[in-house]
């Protein structure tokens, strides 16, 4: 799904495609609509994660959880596309900083599990779709690999003793999904929300510090924020190393129309074949 695609939708919903500012493509394709925020997925397959993310909405404004809010409580099939709507945010005061992100992760890992429930975090879920979504531009050997790794950490992330108590997880606990307005720090994009390890919210940020440049000062006062560091536990390298076959994965679905992603996929492979954690990836 392109961006002509996703406002063709837009426009097939009665919203106003035209004036809809671009806010992000990649799963879904993000507007911004007057005081609206629109979340057009990227195919049918995606409306029961929609629709779950939307029951997330109501049970996190419940709890009293600072995050996104719904603006219609059921989503929305348009030519096959799953559509949700938000309430749009004030404007950012600041950046969100780690130590933002640690605070609101230690009130989400304090939640009972809601009266729905809430799927395993399937982190490498997505590979086989996304790697089927790339087709004939990626290498079908690199294809190859990365089926094979999935496999092998699926297979070892199950084996798992957890450090934490698991429950209610965020699923993609990165600064970018924190937005700083007004009255504080707030989560967005709830679609990844999950039952699993509280470990796969920690390491997020370690691969973050390892792999996409966060300086080692910014991932401090995120541990210190949080109260632990999740490189101490022994399971922290099969977690990351499932986040990073699944992280290659992802990229892969834009490569058909984007050279970029074709080049950073082929540089994540690579590094991944020679063993090298030092190789810079680059977020995309």
């Amino acid at each position: 799904m392109d961006e002509a695609r996703a406002r063709d939708v837009l426009a097939a919903a009665g919203l106003r495609a035209g004036s809809a500012e671009l806010l992000a493509l990649g799963e879904n394709a993000v507007f911004a609509a007057g005081d609206l925020v629109v979340k057009v997925g990227r195919d049918a397959e995606l409306l029961d994660r929609a629709r779950r993310e939307l029951d997330i909405a109501v049970w996190l404004e419940e709890a009293g959880v600072p995050a996104v809010r719904a603006a219609e409580p059921k989503a929305r099939s348009v030519e096959g596309h799953p559509v949700t709507l938000w309430h749009r945010l004030p404007d950012a005061v600041r950046p969100a900083e780690a130590r933002d992100l640690a605070e609101l992760l230690r009130v989400v890992h304090a939640l009972p599990s809601p009266s729905f429930a809430l799927p395993p975090r399937e982190l490498l879920g997505g590979v086989e779709r996304w790697l089927r979504l790339a087709g004939g531009a990626v290498d079908p050997a690199d294809a190859a690999y990365l089926r094979e790794r999935r496999d092998g950490f699926a297979a070892a992330a199950a084996a798992l003793t957890p450090h934490l108590e698991p429950g209610p997880i965020h699923g993609d606990a990165l600064p970018r999904n924190v937005h700083v307005g007004p009255d504080g720090p707030v989560l967005v994009d709830l679609e990844t929300f999950s039952s699993d390890l509280r470990e796969h919210d920690l390491v997020v940020m370690a691969l973050s510090r390892d792999r996409y440049g966060m300086p080692a000062a910014a991932y401090d006062s995120f541990t210190s924020a949080y109260g632990w560091d999740v490189r101490e536990w022994e399971g922290c390298a099969v977690l990351r190393g499932a986040r990073e076959t699944a992280s290659c994965a992802w990229v892969a679905q834009h490569a058909p129309t984007n050279p970029k992603a074709l080049a950073e996929f082929e540089r994540r492979v690579a590094s991944l074949r020679d063993g090298d954690e030092t190789v810079r990836w680059y977020p995309f």
